[in-house]
């Protein structure tokens, strides 16, 4: 496979955009667009600062200052056809809790015009039943009493913005390129609420001077792992100790509200729009909920990979009744796009065995996933009358996940939840599976009252039980 070179470095660039939370899907996704743009030529202003906030980032940041800020992106091919990018368009990369003051100036800086952000679905502080932010988070708390010290996103956002509006320094676009509806109205919520808490007259001014425009993004990307590394590293004139793999469909649609500008990033693919709505419903609802959907039965069918699974019939069938009798009536097909192609696109996505990705990705952090792929499709189910079977069994084998750790083959595995409460545990581990119901992944909707949906959980649960996942499945495909 030939590495394609650049037709840039990153001593011809300048960084305009701030992104924090830079791991593999901002180096396939965003980082990659901005790549082809200053590959083209003529924006080499747009380059990006990274910025890290987790302990858990230094490793990366590490390897990849050792290769001088560039890596490899190997694009999958669903025909088996593969292409290896050298990407360079991350021009910095500052470690918060290093270089606090660096994060702030950056932010303050009259050239950055964008903040962007991969901050995970349960990175807002939101809480699930409410969607209010939670202000009595301690770190939270700990910002809202020191501005000038932070050490959340939040703080350092308010505090950088502070700075900003001292120094003259212009208006400037916050763009969430995480996985939520309305990902751009969730992060106003979020950083207003934290703003408003800590300085009122620094939200009259964010009011009027930061956008939040809302955007849509898809590209699968798995963590990569120490055997992916050699691989990927195979007859490579570049040893890449961070490099990145993903698949060959990539989408990003973004509502066209940069208050200070932005990249030609419709050069390069990107799609703008007025209004997001109608792209963000059909992929979270279908792409998105379907992951989920078989994540657990997956997992606790024995697999490990996602095109593993996807070479099962049953889950195939599984998956595919689960997007069009359940989640099709329910969602607006956008202008332009085919529904029929474009489920059976994700099939063959979700099959592909060069990208391969890990089921325990898909599994990781259900309670924050829950609330945005699932719980909106089941409200819209339960409202039209719909039958609840498959949302029923997937329920009933997240509850086997967490409460047995343990897969249909007797293999023992841990999860990882890290929003987990006192609460949720409390619930998981209780003996009547109602009350599993009652954790906070569930609270949108009073589940416990809706009789269409406690009678076939309470049935697969002791399924599951008694005889297994697979069992369970075949039983409700043959009845289908």
């Amino acid at each position: 496979m030939v590495l394609e070179n650049n037709k840039y470095t990153q001593n011809d660039c300048t960084s305009r955009i701030l992104h924090i939370g830079v791991g593999n899907f901002h180096r396939a996704h965003q980082a990659f667009y901005t790549h082809l743009l200053l590959k083209n030529g003529g924006a080499n202003n747009w380059a990006i600062c990274g910025v890290g906030m987790l302990k858990s980032d230094e490793v990366l940041f590490e390897k990849l200052r050792a290769q001088d800020l560039n890596y490899t992106l190997t694009v999958c091919g669903r025909t088996g056809k593969n292409e290896k990018h050298l990407i360079s368009s991350i021009q910095e990369l500052i470690l918060a809790f290093q270089q606090p003051e660096l994060v702030l100036a950056k932010i303050a800086d009259p050239a950055t015009k964008i903040i962007s952000l991969t901050i995970t679905e349960g990175g807002y502080n939101l809480d699930k039943s409410t969607n209010e932010f939670i202000l009595d988070d301690p770190q939270i708390a700990f910002d809202l009493a020191h501005p000038s010290t932070p050490k959340t996103v939040f703080g350092f956002v308010a505090e950088g913005l502070r700075q900003r509006r001292a120094s003259g320094s212009g208006g400037i676009t916050i763009l969430s390129c995480d996985n939520l509806q309305h990902n751009g109205n969730t992060a106003k919520a979020a950083f207003m609420s934290f703003i408003i808490a800590q300085d009122k007259d620094l939200s009259l001014w964010v009011e009027k001077n930061v956008s939040f425009p809302n955007s849509m993004v898809d590209r699968i990307t798995p963590a990569t792992t120490a055997e992916d590394v050699e691989r990927l590293n195979e007859g490579s004139e570049f040893r890449d100790e961070a490099p990145v793999y993903c698949e060959d469909f990539i989408q990003w649609v973004i509502e066209d509200d940069f208050v200070a500008g932005r990249p030609a990033w419709e050069t390069v693919g990107v799609q703008f729009t007025d209004d997001v709505t109608a792209f963000e419903n059909m992929k979270l609802s279908l792409l998105n909920a379907s992951h989920t959907l078989l994540s657990y039965p997956s997992f606790l069918l024995g697999y490990r990979k996602v095109d593993e699974a996807m070479a099962d019939e049953d889950i195939v069938r599984f998956v595919r009744e689960f997007m069009d009798t359940d989640i099709t009536p329910n969602v607006p097909a956008p202008a332009g796009i085919d529904l029929e192609e474009y489920k059976q696109t994700l099939i063959e996505r979700f099959a592909n065995k060069a990208v391969s990705d890990q089921l325990s990705r898909l599994c990781f952090d259900g309670l924050s996933k829950f609330p945005v792929y699932i719980m909106p499709n089941l409200a819209k189910m339960i409202a039209n009358q719909q039958n609840l079977k498959r949302v029923a069994f997937l329920i009933a084998n997240y509850r086997h996940y967490l409460k047995y750790q343990e897969d249909d083959k007797q293999v023992s595995f841990q999860f990882a939840e890290p929003w987990i409460t006192s609460v949720d545990k409390e619930l998981i581990a209780s003996e009547d599976p109602i009350n599993f119901l009652g954790i906070s992944a569930f609270k949108s909707i009073p589940l416990t009252t809706h009789n269409e949906f406690i009678s076939p959980y309470l049935e697969y649960v002791d399924s599951i039980k008694k005889f297994g996942t697979r069992v369970t499945l075949q039983a409700i495909l043959s009845n289908c």
